[in-house]
């Protein structure tokens, strides 16, 4: 009997993986690799192939969704096997499915964990972890549908004066990537039907580019100045803030550049 073994690769490129994610890549028969659920920029096939010293199969969404990931299943069930995923297996994405099918086949699993966009991210922002609400992602807008989902969200979270992550669509396999500007204009576009002052010119929103590289960036301002900022290219992030603690307010004037104002959001 083999086993399964999901490795995250953390955020940026190939150099990401842990060494403990890396002695188990190097000790498996068969490697996989799913790129879908999120964007490493940075990464390098021929690179990762190089570090690992083995080639790997990249399994794409219908595989791993729609196949029920039978074709890792399958090699798990004979010899050690490896899929690699972006950030945190079980975080930011989410193989819970492919892991319980595994078990119920009798196939042991483990977990390597990586870095995950949602610590780096609000770590860059100098945010508290213990102050934010239920994450949300921002969907791309559907043949003119705008999700009201994620306006709801915000909105619940500070009611209760908590801040938001918003994960931003990642459509690896048509090559679309949401930005910061597009996330605000979709929510804006909410604001426009439910007219509750969620989304406005005047609001504070911290945008996050390429969390985990060398040129990330964080910056904080109110949405009428941020649609006009460039964040480069994605992966993109989004936080809405709640209530500030003032070292909250601190950090985000100094690290994220927001105006002096914030301090007045210390509660």
């Amino acid at each position: 009997m083999g086993e399964l073994v999901f490795v995250g690769l953390g955020l940026f490129d190939e150099t990401d993986v842990s060494l403990r994610g890396l002695e188990e890549i190097k000790g498996a028969e068969a490697v996989f690799v799913e790129l879908y659920t999120s964007l490493m920029a940075g990464l390098s096939r021929r690179r990762l192939e190089k570090l690992i010293g083995k080639g790997f199969s990249v399994v794409s969404r219908h595989y791993l969704e729609e196949e029920k990931g039978q074709i890792i299943l399958q090699e798990a069930e004979k010899e050690k096997t490896v899929l690699l995923v972006p950030g945190d297996p079980l975080i930011a994405t989410t193989h819970v499915d492919l892991r319980i099918r595994a078990e119920k086949l009798g196939i042991k699993t483990r977990v390597i964990h990586g870095a995950s966009i949602i610590s780096a991210a609000i770590g860059l922002s100098g945010l508290q972890n213990y102050k934010f609400g239920r994450s949300v992602t921002v969907p791309f807008p559907d043949e003119g549908f705008v999700s009201e989902t994620p306006y709801q969200v915000i909105k619940e979270n500070r009611k209760m004066g908590l801040h938001t992550l918003c994960f931003l669509d990642v459509r690896v396999e048509e090559g679309r990537y949401m930005t910061v500007k597009g996330a605000l204009q979709a929510l804006s576009a909410v604001e426009k039907r439910k007219r509750n002052s969620v989304i406005t010119p005047n609001t504070l929103v911290i945008g996050v580019a390429r969390a985990g590289s060398e040129n990330s960036v964080v910056k904080a301002n109110y949405i009428r100045e941020v649609m006009k900022y460039d964040f480069g290219k994605p992966p993109h992030t989004i936080i809405f803030p709640g209530k500030l603690h003032f070292m909250e307010a601190e950090a985000l004037i100094t690290l994220a550049k927001a105006p002096e104002s914030v301090r007045g959001m210390v509660a």
